[in-house]
């Protein structure tokens, strides 16, 4: 029986990856319909597929949605991104240095895939005044909130994932991952600004109509803003302290989000429905995909396949990982390969005596810088990818991965560098 569901198993969950990948089916409409059907083919009683759902992430996700759709109904980004281009002088190079650096700032404690949606309309109203493509600003921007989310728990869903999967705090990324990061984002804007730096170059004219932007017109709630920041900042520091003070991440986005939801006096139909329920659905079919190949074995044979390919070396394995994420993720959406390689890991730490935390930090950085690789590497290239086409721009694959793919390169090898120094 179990050899049947091995196969049942194994065979959902390649036509599931294989039509996400295609990218021709909605993918939570697939992964749906696949944990469905893990559970018609009785691979997984209904009770144990529902258990194979880390309700950590999902809370994590839910929690952090409610409070960024509250807070930009403040405005408070959009006076952000004026300030920064009037303190740029309208200057385009040092504008798209700016955005980009908030951007990397701000995805690091809010998911980046918010922020993007919330930086590209600010940067589409900036680069109309100054006349100039936007495509550049864009560019660095998607990579910029990839780069920064990879430094926190909350910022990519990889590292959510990761954490909730493990006992891996918000602090326990940020001091593992933050130095790392900072680097490559610092490399990375350097050798944008090298690139882009011929082709930012604006009339005077167009520079004094930033200067005269007004941003405190932006503001369209000074009370709703005070509340908003208020709780962001107890959200903040509640994931600094979760382990200290005994609570999951989850617990901490929750109390925040409802905390927000209450005080802000905000219509909470308007707030639910603006989450992003089609990427939590997306997230449930994953988990219980996994859940049933982890369920059945399968895990574990390709745990043992790949000790048996590193010769249980932990110099070789934590590679494989680094390497291995971040060109799968390139092609692939992270979310779905990071959700097959959480179990794989913790069976290694089951099946030989290697010290899987490094493993962690090597999935962690594979899966969100690989994200920059291609257009269709993570969820913010797509997103940026569609906005460019809805105001009549074409960034193709190929130009996209003309940039990407080689700065994926560099902030890997700068990883693997930093993996061997401090870990291995």
């Amino acid at each position: 029986m179990l050899h049947n569901h091995l196969l049942v198993a194994t065979i959902i969950f390649v036509m599931t990856y294989t039509a996400i990948i295609s990218e021709k089916i909605n993918r939570t409409a697939v992964a749906l319909f696949g944990a469905v059907l893990i559970v018609v083919f009785q691979v997984l009683p209904q009770e144990d597929a529902f258990k194979t759902i880390d309700f950590n992430t999902i809370g994590l996700l839910i929690g952090m949605m409610i409070v960024v759709n509250i807070l930009k109904r403040t405005g408070v980004f959009q006076y952000i991104a004026i300030k920064t281009a009037k303190i740029a002088k309208g200057d385009p190079l040092k504008i798209m240095i700016y955005f980009s650096a908030i951007t990397a700032l701000s995805s690091a404690f809010l998911p980046n895939v918010t922020i993007i949606l919330l930086i590209v309309p600010v940067t589409f109203v900036i680069t109309d005044t100054l006349k100039i493509n936007p495509i550049p600003f864009l560019i660095t921007e998607v990579l910029a909130a990839n780069i920064g989310g990879t430094a926190t728990l909350i910022g990519d869903p990889p590292n959510t994932m990761i954490g909730g999967a493990t006992k891996l705090g918000f602090m326990d990324f940020l001091i593992n991952l933050g130095p790392i990061v900072l680097v490559i984002l610092v490399v990375t804007l350097i050798i944008l600004k090298i690139v882009y730096r011929k082709y930012l170059r604006v009339d005077d004219s167009n520079k004094q109509k930033i200067l005269d932007l007004d941003e405190t017109k932006t503001i369209k709630d000074k009370k709703l803003l005070i509340k908003s920041l208020i709780v962001l900042g107890i959200t903040i520091l509640g994931f600094t302290t979760h382990q200290i003070i005994g609570l999951e991440s989850a617990t901490v986005a929750l109390f925040g989000g409802v905390l927000l939801l209450l005080v802000s006096k905000v219509e909470p139909e308007e707030i639910l429905l603006e989450i992003e329920w089609t990427n939590i659905l997306f997230f449930i079919g994953l988990f219980v995909l996994v859940g049933a190949l982890e369920e059945v074995g399968a895990i574990e044979f390709l745990a043992k396949k790949m000790i048996q390919f590193t010769n249980g070396n932990l110099f070789m394995t934590v590679m494989f990982v680094l390497w291995l994420s971040a060109l799968a993720s390139s092609f692939l959406d992270n979310i779905p390969f990071v959700a097959t390689m959480i179990p794989l890991i913790k069976d290694l730490a089951v099946i030989s005596t290697m010290n899987i935390q490094p493993l962690w930090w090597a999935l962690a950085l594979g899966a969100c810088l690989g994200g920059n690789g291609t257009l269709i590497g993570a969820s913010p290239n797509v997103i940026v990818g569609s906005m460019l086409n809805k105001k009549g721009y074409k960034l193709t694959f190929t130009d996209f991965m003309k940039i990407g793919f080689p700065i994926m390169i560099v902030s890997i090898i700068i990883s693997m560098v930093y993996l061997i120094v401090f870990y291995i």
